[in-house]
Formats: structure tokens, C-alpha cells, sequence
């Protein structure tokens, strides 16, 4: 049966598509059937990749809102598609309470469940001022849904993803008393290591505006020959520890 990836998280700009993106690469270059829907209102970062078969999928009028008969639609594709392959669907973070809300009501992902799909939510953490913000949006996530696999992406571009605990020691996320509490809930962790911004998080950025694979980046005439090295030496480091979460 499929196996369904869906990424929620409620702060925006910590790299939920980016995530997305390397999901459908890792499934992507392993030969595996994907499908990939981008549900995010506002910015349809998902679905601006070529090398991915993205579909976009309105979720509601307004992009703070979501009609539930529209991911209804969505659920029924995907139940009634292919039985085997990866599903890769990226959402918002304007929509994230309201689908959270949605799915716990209408008990959707248990239905993917007992239908046989093995079901993963992905959420990020990042380093720097939104730590608090992304926590709270993992805590959501887990309090929420209860019964499904999370997968913790610990995105480190902004800053080690530390704080102090309540006697001042600082403390990193799988000593902190989420982890811990939540540990037999969390399938993997997946860690995206703090790179130097002048060179390897240029070549990134670049390469995330451009909407191209890190094997398109690769082998593009607009990076240079070691903006190039910089970005495989990344995608191999990043497919490593994939590889030990067994995604």
C-alpha cells in the first residue's frame, strides 16, 4: 500500500517545501511511484518544481479557511489511487490549525490507516527566534493525533535548536521534556545541519528560488563548478541521515 507523507506546521518560512522537495527527491531518485499535491494557499512553493509530479489542490476560498469537501476530494484520490508508491503533500501554515482541526474531526488519517497506508506527518523545528513558534507546532501535531508516526526535521539554517531549561542549562531538543515525553510517538529524526551562509546557504537559496532538484543544481550552467561541490556535498550529508531514518 502507499505510503502517505504529509507536512504540517503552523510557523511559515522554516522550510516545510523544503522538506516536501526532499522527500519527492529521495523517493524520486529510488525509482518509486510518487505523487505529490501541494495544498498551500498562499505560497505554492511545492508545486513550482518540474522534476515533481505536483498537483495543486485548492483546500478552501480563502487561505486561512479550508472547505472540508475539498480535502475530502483529496483523501477519496488518494484512496482510490494506486495502491503502492509515496504520496508527498506539502500544506500551509495559514491552514494548519483548521486541517489539523479537520483531520482530528473527520478521523481522516486513521482512515488512510485501517485502509492500509502507512501514514507519516513531517514537521520542522528551526534554530533562532522561531524555535518557540515550531515547538508549539510540534506540540500541536502530537497532542492532536495521537496514533500516527512523526517524523521531527531539526532545520538548523537559523541556529542550533537549543534553549534553556528551567534551571538555565541549555538544552538541546532530544533532551527537552517534549522529546522525552513523546519519544515512542516520534519515528525519526532528521536533522538539516547549520551550513555557512556565504557559501553553502547561497548556493541553497539559490538553488530553492530556481525550483531545482540538488541533481538539476548539479549539473546547471547558472552555478558555478564548487557552488556545485558545495551542493552534492549537501545532498549527500542531507540523504545520509534520511537514509538512517529509514524514510
Amino acid at each position: 500500500m502507499a505510503l502517505i507523507n504529509l507536512t504540517l506546521q503552523g510557523k511559515g518560512g522554516v522550510g516545510k517545501s523544503f522538506v516536501a522537495s526532499l522527500l519527492a527527491q529521495h523517493y524520486l531518485n529510488r525509482d518509486t511511484p510518487l505523487h505529490c499535491y501541494d495544498t498551500d494557499p498562499v505560497n505554492q512553493t511545492f508545486a513550482g518544481y518540474k522534476a515533481f509530479p505536483v498537483e495543486t489542490i485548492r483546500l478552501g476560498e480563502r487561505p486561512d479557511e479550508i472547505n472540508p469537501r475539498y480535502f475530502d476530494a483529496l483523501i477519496e484520490q488518494i484512496m482510490t489511487g494506486p495502491e503502492d508508491g509515496v504520496v508527498v503533500i506539502d500544506n500551509g501554515a495559514s491552514t494548519f490549525l483548521p486541517l489539523l482541526g479537520y483531520m482530528v474531526e473527520a478521523q481522516a488519517l486513521q482512515m488512510l490507516a485501517e485502509a492500509g497506508h502507512e501514514v507519516r506527518l513531517h514537521t520542522v523545528l528551526t534554530g533562532g527566534q522561531a524555535l518557540n513558534d515550531t515547538m508549539q507546532g510540534l506540540h500541536q501535531v502530537l497532542q492532536s493525533v495521537p496514533d500516527i508516526p512523526v517524523v521531527v526535521w531539526l532545520n538548523e539554517y537559523f541556529g542550533r535548536i537549543e534553549r534553556k531549561n528551567a534551571s538555565g542549562e541549555v538544552e538541546s531538543f532530544e533532551h527537552s521534556g517534549l522529546y522525552k515525553k513523546n519519544k515512542n510517538r516520534i519515528h525519526a529524526l532528521v536533522r538539516l545541519p547549520e551550513v555557512r551562509k556565504e557559501t553553502f546557504g547561497h548556493d541553497i537559496e539559490q538553488m530553492m528560488r530556481a525550483r531545482l532538484t540538488f541533481d538539476e543544481a548539479g549539473s546547471h550552467v547558472d552555478f558555478p563548478l564548487m557552488s556545485r561541490q558545495r551542493l552534492m556535498m549537501t545532498w549527500r550529508s542531507i540523504g545520509a541521515s534520511m537514509e538512517q531514518a529509514v524514510l
